[in-house]
């Protein structure tokens, strides 16, 4: 059984439509797979009706940014409810603070002579939703740098020009919007925070307490080792495995959808949960 569910479209951080990113699990011959953009649900009524001229199985997701005392998090909700109010009204919270930050990444790319960056950001987005990556994928795009870990190493991260902490909504208010929504609440990529193990275990404690519901045990970056690991975590804090690409589709990114490492969810699978 093949699934995805992390993916992205140009509703988000992605290059493609719902409709062609559907088209790419399909062929990709994905049994249930979700759409899980940046902070909106606007893809999903799109997605749903494509994927169901399919059959394909289609999982309601968002990925949700959220802030777990000094970290940046990223949380996946699947199975929620699009209509749900108290999930909308807390996606404009996120995404005003995005349309802020887009302006300050533009203000400090700036000041180090890269001019008119939020105007030539916007230009790669379909959307009001202009995310780090339209900026990265913008440097590229004007020869400055040659790949996304460039870009993010020389402008995005710590005190460098294009980098603007974090103010997202807090991770309890995130997973509580979540199951409000009928949803349920997953940590996204676990192994790419960058902190110690013995760090990690405690955010996903401190996450479980707050009402967690599984973890995404592997990914297109997962190595065995990190599988093991992640798998590791989840069955300590007795949490459902979730899994999915990552999936954007930009030219000379190397993820395809679909295409994760093998791995025995079993009865933990969130799936199960869900349908």
């Amino acid at each position: 059984m093949l699934i995805d569910l992390h993916t992205h479209s140009y509703y988000s951080d992605g290059l493609l439509s719902p409709k062609e990113v559907v088209r790419k699990a399909v062929n990709a011959g994905c049994n249930f797979f979700s759409l899980t953009d940046h902070d909106t649900l606007a893809g999903l009524e799109e997605a749903k009706k494509f994927a169901e001229s399919f059959n394909l199985t289609f999982i309601n997701g968002v990925e949700i940014s959220a802030q777990q005392n000094s970290q940046s998090i990223h949380i996946v909700g699947l199975g929620v409810n699009p209509s749900e109010k108290l999930l909308i009204d807390g996606l404009k919270k996120n995404n005003q603070f995005r349309i802020d930050r887009a302006k300050e990444i533009s203000e400090g790319l700036g000041n180090v002579g890269i001019q008119r960056a939020y105007e030539k950001a916007r230009a790669l987005s379909k959307t009001d939703n202009i995310t780090r990556t339209h900026f990265a994928q913008m440097l590229i795009k004007e020869n400055i740098c040659s790949n996304m870990s460039s870009v993010f190493k020389r402008y995005m991260t710590g005190k460098k020009p294009g980098a603007v902490k974090g103010k997202w909504a807090l991770s309890a208010e995130v997973i509580s919007w979540i199951h409000q929504a009928g949803g349920l609440a997953i940590l996204a990529h676990p192994l790419r925070y960058k902190m110690t193990l013995t760090k990690l275990k405690k955010l996903v404690k401190d996450l479980r307490f707050l009402g967690l519901d599984g973890i995404e045990v592997v990914n297109s970056f997962s190595s065995a080792e990190d599988i093991r690991i992640s798998k590791m975590i989840a069955d300590e804090n007795e949490l459902l495995y979730s899994g999915g690409s990552d999936f954007h589709g930009w030219a000379g990114q190397t993820i395809e959808l679909g295409n994760i490492p093998k791995f025995d969810y079993g009865e933990k699978l969130v799936i199960n949960y869900l349908i």
